[in-house]
């Protein structure tokens, strides 16, 4: 029996080595990765840029802290501000310590300023944000908060693409409003395409601050660098994570030049946060991120991928209902309950995840190609074909 807690009901599955799109067991048996870890494998498994930076780093140094300076690191910082709205970036492990980050960043900045009082945080309704009890707070899962303590008084939750509720609740108290460009975990969902702008414009009125959560939006994920791109709108800080590293655990808290020195030394820390080697893999992400046309490929296999979906549900709609997303974060609304479909897709070799709302997520490799694709709409038609027999 494991020793490890049994804080995921994990399934009997376990895998030795990968490549590419591609995760195989110790028996042999390959599974096509539409899951990539949750948004986490950018490029698949064992990429030969990604595997040689590592072992290259690895070889000069792993870790010293940040109480010096790591070249690595202002780099990867330097990369991120150079393709962004950011003027800073703070380093940290993980998307929950990203999101704390940002939740810190939209108080301090008031209390900076004299307004110790502004310390509420607009959310919005389906969000997640992480398993810590500030991003638990933030989010909206009650289940994920039961028996923890956890005091939701200063988020003030409202429906997403609600115009009149953010207008009712922004006031004298109010720091800031938190919002995902995209859900994930609540389930492929995009806010009204006028909705961040309207953000935008109510923060700027209102002097209060505009902070994304792009840890699974981001990072090329849409067909866009970053999820927000496709509205006209702009954060004034921002979360990431997940494919930042590309498998390697790392977040980042981006802020603009409004925000970029709210967090002063001694305010803010990780001990872990933008090491050498994440730092130096997160860099080399981001730089085949930014190649000529790799992010319209991501925009192209995902049309062609939501398109097949799209006629297989046209002939299954007992099965699944259809399909919505942007490049390669998909969301299959699922008839069936969804765990049932991931399953089935699992017996025919193929990972998927489930998000709320009875949707099965499909968060390929971004650098799959098309091949892959008719891979994996040939096994969701078989899987289709599976459910129906039974």
């Amino acid at each position: 029996m494991s020793s490890v807690m049994k804080t995921y009901g994990r399934i009997d599955l376990s895998f030795v080595r990968g490549k590419g799109p591609w995760l195989y067991t110790s028996e042999g048996n390959k599974y096509l990765d539409f899951t990539s870890g949750i948004a986490v494998n950018t490029f698949g498994h064992g990429e030969p840029d990604l595997v040689s930076t590592l072992i290259k780093q690895s070889k000069n140094l792993w870790h010293t802290s940040n109480l010096y300076n790591i070249k690595p690191q202002e780099q990867l910082a330097d990369l991120i501000c150079n393709n962004s709205f950011g003027e800073s970036v703070f380093f940290c492990n993980s998307g929950a310590e990203a999101i704390e980050g940002v939740i810190k960043l939209l108080r301090r900045y008031h209390y900076n300023k004299g307004f110790p009082n502004k310390k509420n945080i607009l959310v919005f309704s389906n969000a997640f944000h992480g398993r810590t009890i500030s991003t638990l707070a933030a989010g909206d899962n009650n289940d994920h908060r039961l028996g923890f303590g956890v005091n939701t008084e200063l988020f003030i939750r409202i429906p997403l693409g609600n115009i009149g509720e953010v207008e009712k609740y922004v006031d004298k108290n109010t720091a800031g409003i938190l919002i995902e460009p995209v859900q994930g975990e609540g389930g492929i969902n995009f806010p009204p395409e006028d909705y961040l702008p309207f953000l935008r414009e109510v923060c700027s009125k209102e002097g209060i601050l505009l902070a994304f959560d792009e840890v699974q939006s981001g990072m090329g994920r849409t067909g866009k660098l970053f999820a927000h791109q496709w509205y006209d709108a702009l954060p004034d800080v921002m979360g990431l994570a997940k494919g930042l590293g590309g498998g390697f655990p790392i977040g980042a808290v981006v802020a603009n030049k409004l925000t970029s020195d709210v967090l002063s030394a001694g305010t803010h820390g990780s001990t872990f946060g933008g090491n050498f080697l994440a730092a130096a893999v997160a860099k080399e992400v981001l730089t085949k991120l930014l190649k000529p046309r790799f992010l319209d490929s991501v925009l192209e296999n995902g049309d062609k991928l939501m398109e097949g979906i799209k006629n297989i549900a046209d002939k299954n709609n007992d099965i699944i209902i259809g399909v919505r997303g942007k490049g390669l974060m998909i969301g299959i609304e699922s008839k069936v309950k969804n765990t049932e479909l991931v399953e089935a897709l699992r017996d025919e070799n193929l990972l998927a995840v489930p998000a709320a709302g009875n949707i099965v997520r499909f968060l390929p490799p971004l650098n799959i190609d098309i091949s892959h694709v008719d891979i994996g709409l040939e096994i969701l038609d078989k899987s289709i074909k599976r459910l129906k027999m039974k």
